[in-house]
């Protein structure tokens, strides 16, 4: 039987190692990394089974990391591991190639069983808010128009000082 490889790329330290002390008492072999460096020297090095990627990094997101794996990597089957529960950012990863896409907090059983069942047609996140439907459209809009608020603006046809004050706004 082939070793399973895992590799744990999340920014947290604590979370991070709790699954890495999990993933070996399963016995799996485990390559754990704080970010997007360590995360593809790993990959590249080890070609890992598996990897599990957390969303929001410091630096190099989650899917920028799951980019740069599927290229150094083409067999590692990768999740996403995310406290922050955006239908828009699951149906990204898994166009970019994820397996799979869970919230945290999350436990190594929970997170072996979805690499096994793959991407759910509907995912478990809770639906979003307005506020929180609204701000994710705006980010897309503004994202799509290049940061240019203006043009962003234009497209929601709002006024500029209208999306200026809602982007002022933390995230709801």
């Amino acid at each position: 039987m082939l070793d399973q490889t895992i590799l744990v790329v999340d920014d947290d330290e604590v979370l991070r190692m709790r699954l890495e002390k999990s993933f070996v008492r399963r016995g799996w072999i485990v390559y754990a990394a704080e970010g997007f460096e360590q995360a593809i020297m790993h990959a590249r090095t080890h070609q890992p089974n598996r990897a599990v990627l957390d969303l929001k990094m410091p630096g190099h997101s989650g899917l920028d990391v799951l980019r740069e794996i599927r290229t150094a990597s083409p067999e590692t089957k990768c999740l996403i591991l995310t406290g922050y529960g955006s239908i828009t950012n699951a149906v990204e990863a898994v166009k970019l190639g994820a397996v799979g896409y869970i919230t945290k907090p999350a436990d190594a059983d929970q997170v072996l069983a979805a690499f096994e069942e793959g991407p759910s047609p509907t995912p478990d996140f809770p639906p979003p808010s307005l506020a929180e439907a609204q701000w994710e459209h705006i980010q897309r809009v503004l994202a799509d128009s290049g940061g240019n608020i203006s043009e962003a603006a234009r497209r929601l046809d709002i006024p500029r000082r209208t999306l200026q004050r809602k982007l002022k706004k933390n995230a709801p």
